[in-house]
């Protein structure tokens, strides 16, 4: 009876697995870097580094922003950059919603953890395969300043993922 109940315990464990598995099959990479005291230094250039061997399949790419109730501020602006194998760079400026009209953070979360999944390209085609680099900074400035936030307060972790556009 006792190897009975364990083989029926590990095959709940494999289904459990395989169910899980199944329903995050679509990202194909995710990475996250922590801040250090919850705060991204202006200067701080967030990177990851992924492979890309599909260039036939369009692909969805997020910005993944976890920040706490520190963070002071309705939106989030980025400077953002995109290497290709070949050295081609795509640059931009990005500008994200991180609260509501009422000032209630967007995103999800419990406690005071919220995380923002943030469209960075949509049904994108990679043009080459080969490593690539993605990089992030912030470009928040107070009202009328010219210089960047030196220390913006309250984001906790910074992501990127890719996802088969299934």
């Amino acid at each position: 009876m006792g190897i009975v109940l364990k083989k029926s315990h590990k095959f709940f464990i494999l289904f459990l697995v395989a169910i899980l598995y199944s329903c995050n099959s679509n990202i194909e990479f995710t990475e996250y870097k922590t801040m250090q005291d919850s705060s991204w230094k202006s200067h701080e250039k967030i990177s990851f580094i992924f492979d890309v061997s599909d260039t036939i399949q369009p692909k969805n790419l997020f910005i993944n922003i976890r920040n706490n109730n520190n963070y002071q501020f309705s939106n989030l602006y980025v400077i953002t950059e995109l290497k290709a194998p070949n050295g081609d760079k795509v640059i931009d400026t990005l500008q994200y919603a991180m609260t509501d009209a009422k000032g209630k953070f967007l995103g999800d979360g419990f406690a005071d953890v919220i995380e923002n999944k943030l469209f960075y390209k949509e049904q994108i085609k990679f043009a080459k395969g080969g490593e690539y680099q993605f990089n992030i900074r912030h470009a928040m400035r107070k009202n009328g300043q010219v210089n960047p936030i030196s220390n913006l307060e309250g984001i906790q972790d910074i992501g990127f993922s890719i996802e088969n556009n299934n």
